[in-house]
């Protein structure tokens, strides 16, 4: 089982305070002055409890310019031998480079027995284990851990530690983040968040985190939240992330985006800038020689670095927040995000393009301008530049783009610019989808009968991120293996298709990438009993998957997300026997919008061709949860339309009735 170990951290204080609070071992001591320990409360009532019981979750964080400390206690209970099983070990994970970890317990308390798992030191293994190198991640990370020895059910067991953080690059600014996350009720909840007094100090809570109060001691400001028998809220099914944000508290000393822009700014400038030797220079002078369009040129830039550096993360150091210098990346021929970025900022100022670093978060950026200011928002950060009016963004951390097209705004929601005078948080709106993200085409030959084998083709086109995908996909994988894998997933004897050739063929100029497969289906034409005529089933009606009903929780009422942009298109042709003659079709026709989409679809016949064809795309992001109750019965109403071709009675008696 993960304990909740730590929902802090990040940011704070000076080189020399640095120097002196970082360590690879950790300590071992009592907490210090400022925790208040909590008592163990009686446990909550047994009955529908999950197997570990939390007794107690504290959490106390105490910010301050000189650097940031964050004490963390769980106790639990273990009610079923089943809870055994997921508490094998404990132990917590940091940087060394600007954080320590002091254990105060770990404790098996067993009646008014006491077992202290700390007392040997030597059974504690601290390992700099780089879990995530596979993943092309070098942070060097110490990791501390235990084996709980001799844990019964029954037993309570008493995890607290501390954690100080200190970071020279934010220079003095704190952040601190808690919520609840446990399972089922806990015995008391405390989250407690203090600076000192005079100390700028902005928070904010989520739906269902409670009400927490101010006080003041010691000369310090105090903001708590205690609760006992305390209940996590549940997140919304369904929801938009920025409503599944429920149960938290933030605190942040950075009062506006604008300040945490500014404190960026100075390092992507320092790590762009090169010589006038630098090689770099030959690299832009290149693609200068080759064009003036300035939206060229960034997209040449773009595949300079995606081609002919690689992507590695490292985190060591001051390597969380400062990018590696251009020049040592372009030495060394990789690079994280950061790196990547000051490396394209360096060859677009070559070629005289205006581009500037934006600061975003992969998956997690909806709703971040409703949350305090800090550097914990992002994990990421991409390259914008402008030509007139126009705004294109490069991901130096990808690979494979073939085509300027791959320069359009981003799924991140908000991007905050990088610049010394500092800036606000901005939209960023993705394009609608005018070409399919995939087009799926089954061609099915039958004009040699009902019951013959029919040849059959599929083809499938990929457009844009996908396209990428799959180009890298198959520059990774043996050709054999491709084809086998291939064959594999599309054929199913239980339906009758089975694939014997495969093959592809890439656009880069238009960016697609089209995978082609053959071979035969043995087509199922069903007798309809009521009609005495032969039929083929092609499908159900097109229509997204129904929303499920929320039970009561905190943002019940918010919106359901919508996968957008996204297009898809898919038609099925079946060549009939004696040109058509007397087959007819059965499908959706038209235009449907439900749940947020557009649904095209069409059902006919033309000469000897029957075809199915079905277009699908996201037109808005999210709908109300009103909307979305409504949409579930067009939804069911879409699915029950089958689609089918009918034979004529004298072909199905041909085939044997």
């Amino acid at each position: 089982m993960s304990l909740r170990l730590l929902l802090s951290s990040t940011l704070a204080v000076s080189a020399v305070a640095l120097s002196a609070v970082a360590a690879d071992q950790p300590a071992y001591a009592p907490p210090a002055p400022w925790v208040d320990v909590a008592a163990i409360p009686p446990p909550p009532p047994e009955e529908g409890a999950p197997a570990i019981q939390f007794l107690v979750e504290d959490h106390q964080s105490r910010l301050d310019p000189a650097g940031d400390a964050f004490y963390s206690r769980s106790v639990v209970k273990i009610l079923k031998p089943e809870g055994l099983t997921d508490v094998k070990s404990l132990g917590v994970i940091w940087s060394p480079d600007t954080e320590t970890i002091t254990f105060h317990t770990l404790n098996i308390i067993r009646g008014d027995q006491v077992i202290d798992l700390l007392t040997d030191h030597a059974k504690m293994l601290v390992l700099r284990r780089e879990t995530n190198l596979e993943q092309a991640s070098l942070d060097g990370r110490i990791t501390a851990s235990r084996q709980i020895d001799g844990l019964q059910t029954g037993d309570v067991l008493d995890f607290s530690y501390t954690r100080t953080h200190a970071d020279p690059v934010v220079k003095g600014h704190s952040f601190a983040n808690d919520g609840m996350s446990f399972p089922g009720v806990a015995g008391r909840y405390r989250a407690t968040i203090s600076w000192p007094k005079g100390e700028k100090v902005q928070w904010k809570t989520m739906p269902g985190f409670g009400d927490p109060k101010l006080d003041s001691k010691d000369g310090r400001t105090v903001l708590v939240f205690d609760k006992t028998d305390a209940e996590a809220p549940k997140a919304p099914i369904g929801a938009p992330l920025r409503f599944r944000r429920v149960g938290q508290i933030q605190a942040t000393s950075f009062q506006s985006w604008n300040e945490v822009s500014k404190l960026m700014a100075p390092l992507y400038a320092k790590a762009s800038d090169i010589p006038a030797t630098s090689p770099i220079r030959a690299e832009a002078a290149a693609i200068a020689a080759s064009t003036t369009d300035p939206k060229t040129r960034a997209f040449a830039a773009l595949q300079l670095v995606e081609n002919k550096t690689r992507y590695f993360f490292i985190g060591m150091g001051e390597g969380g927040y400062v990018p590696a210098e251009a020049d040592d990346t372009w030495a060394r021929r990789f690079g994280d995000c950061k790196a990547k970025t000051a490396l394209l900022l360096s060859l677009l100022k070559a070629l005289n393009v205006p581009a500037e670093p934006v600061l975003v978060n992969l998956g997690s950026g909806d709703g971040i301008d409703e949350m305090p200011p800090s550097l914990a928002a992002f994990n990421h950060v991409l390259v914008r530049v402008k030509v007139g009016t126009e705004s294109y963004w490069l991901d130096g951390t990808r690979t494979g783009d073939t085509n300027p097209g791959s320069m359009h705004a981003p799924p991140y929601r908000w991007g905050l610019p990088v610049r010394p005078d500092g800036a606000s948080l901005e939209q960023i709106v993705e394009p609608q989808i005018t070409v399919p993200q995939s087009y799926t085409l089954v061609h099915l030959d039958a004009s040699k009968g009902l019951e013959t084998l029919a040849p059959a083709k599929i083809s499938i086109t990929y457009s844009g991120i996908y396209a990428t995908q799959w180009r890298a996909l198959i520059a990774r994988t043996p050709k054999a293996d491709f084809e086998r894998s291939l064959r594999q997933q599309y054929s199913n004897p239980a339906g009758g298709m089975e694939i014997e050739q495969v093959a592809w063929r890439d656009d880069a100029v238009h960016d697609l990438f089209t995978i082609e497969m053959s071979g035969t289906d043995d087509m199922d034409w069903k007798k309809n009993q009521d009609l005495g005529v032969r039929e083929f089933h092609v499908g159900t009606g097109a229509a997204p998957r129904p929303f499920p009903k929320r039970e009561p929780s905190a943002n019940r009422d918010a919106p359901f997300a919508i996968p957008y942009p996204s297009y898809t298109r898919s038609r099925t042709e079946i060549v009939l026997p004696e040109g058509g003659k007397g087959f007819t079709v059965r499908g959706p026709m038209g235009i449907a919008k439900v749940a947020g989409y557009e649904i095209a679809s069409g059902s006919s016949i033309q000469g000897d061709m029957a075809s199915f064809t079905v277009d699908r795309h996201s037109v808005v992001m999210e709908i109300t949860a009103a909307e979305a109750e409504a949409a579930n019965h067009q939804i069911r109403e879409l699915r029950d339309v089958e689609s089918f071709v009918r034979a004529p009675a004298q072909a199905s008696a041909a085939a044997g009735s």
